[in-house]
């Protein structure tokens, strides 16, 4: 059957149209969303991504446009957008507050390296970044992301999370050696 066709058949409500959509379709969805989640998400939440582009295309079949590219085409991009809010949501679900510091605290990696006055002005300083900056901050050195995997989860190029990266960098260094200098923070 066409694309045309299915898409026709599902505004009628066939739902043997949706069920050989789904036959057909279902592993290439599995592949695209898994990427996007893979080290993210857990296979459930492959799962229902899977499941939502699927919810997706019969509630809303006049979205897809034939004249733009095939069903599959469209599909993968539903299956991709799925997966990337649902890592974003992911990513804030996991997301600690800023208020008390204790991702600081909790960060082995730093833990003996900096004294209890420099960890405080870290999380100050920190806080004094713009949210993009922030986020992306945190992201790669509390939890541990890798820039690439960043500007999936955040939707923009990796080139502008290395560049955020390098910026925020220079800006914690200026405000943390002004503190150690005895100024404000």
């Amino acid at each position: 059957m066409r694309d045309e066709a299915i898409i026709r058949a599902i505004q009628r409500g066939d739902e043997g149209a949706i069920a050989g959509v789904i036959t057909r379709y279902a592993r290439l969805m599995w592949s695209v969303a898994g990427s996007v989640l893979r080290g993210v998400g857990s296979d459930q939440d492959v799962e229902e991504c899977v499941a939502d582009v699927f919810v997706y295309l019969w509630q809303h079949p006049d979205k897809f446009d034939p004249r733009r590219g095939s069903l599959r085409s469209w599909l993968a991009v539903v299956a991709r957008s799925q997966a990337v809010d649902r890592c974003r949501a992911l990513a804030r679900s996991a997301a600690l507050p800023l208020d008390d510091g204790a991702f600081i605290a909790q960060a082995g990696l730093w833990d003996g390296m900096l004294r209890e006055e420099t960890k405080a002005a870290l999380a100050s300083a920190i806080k004094t970044l713009d949210q993009p900056e922030q986020e992306i901050f945190l992201r790669r050195y509390y939890y541990d992301q890798k820039p690439k995997e960043i500007a999936l989860a955040l939707d923009i190029p990796g080139k502008k999370v290395e560049n955020t990266l390098y910026r925020a960098k220079r800006k914690l260094r200026a405000i943390i050696a002004g503190y150690e200098k005895g100024g404000p923070l």
